[in-house]
């Protein structure tokens, strides 16, 4: 039962995302953790971390994680499966139709309204992450630093000052370097804070 039930409910979160991985992350939320309690916030927000600094898509990794953690190897395998096989049905579907349609306004209106969507749901992910993970000064700092280094790979800085700025500000030095610095302070302070 456990494992059609990690299937079922990764295949309906599967169905029901657009946008990717951070607007996935309110229906994880409410599925994973407040219905089936196969997580709590903090493990939540752990996988989603794990899940943004190792290769794939972020929904899929999360996934795995839960289901290896519910039912071992079997149980990352059925909740992968479960979050791709709606997206690999809908795609092969677009594929096949959507060229016939993408002109008609109706269906570009439709496509505008997802989107406008999909901004929300990872407005609404950012602000549950803050939540449960900005919880000490430490952490807001290293926050901030790392939403200024972001922001500031929108500027367009001449030679090597663009360079290295492009360089430091990309999303996998971020997450790395936001990772060590946060392991360093809070190492240091014997785990008091986490």
């Amino acid at each position: 039962m456990l494992l059609a039930d990690l299937f079922l409910t990764f295949a309906k979160m599967g169905v029901m995302t657009f946008g990717g991985g951070y607007a996935m992350l309110p229906i994880l939320q409410r599925e994973v953790v407040e219905k089936k309690k196969w997580a709590t916030e903090e493990e939540l927000s752990d996988y989603f971390a794990v899940g943004q600094c190792t290769p794939g898509i972020i929904a899929v990794n999360t996934a795995t994680f839960i289901g290896y953690k519910e039912a071992g190897i079997l149980g990352g395998i059925l909740a992968t499966l479960g979050v791709v096989f709606p997206s690999i049905v809908i795609i092969t579907l677009i594929a096949a139709f959507l060229s016939n349609f993408a002109d008609i306004p109706v269906v570009q209106h439709a496509l505008g309204g997802v989107n406008a969507a999909v901004v929300a749901l990872i407005a609404a992910s950012v602000i549950k992450l803050g939540k449960s993970t900005l919880k000490n000064t430490p952490s807001v700092v290293i926050y901030l630093c790392v939403l200024a280094l972001a922001a500031g790979s929108f500027l367009v800085l001449p030679g090597l000052a663009g360079q290295v700025l492009d360089t430091v500000s990309s999303p996998v030095f971020l997450v790395l370097g936001a990772g060590c610095v946060g392991w360093l302070v809070f190492h240091k302070k014997g785990g008091e804070e986490k």
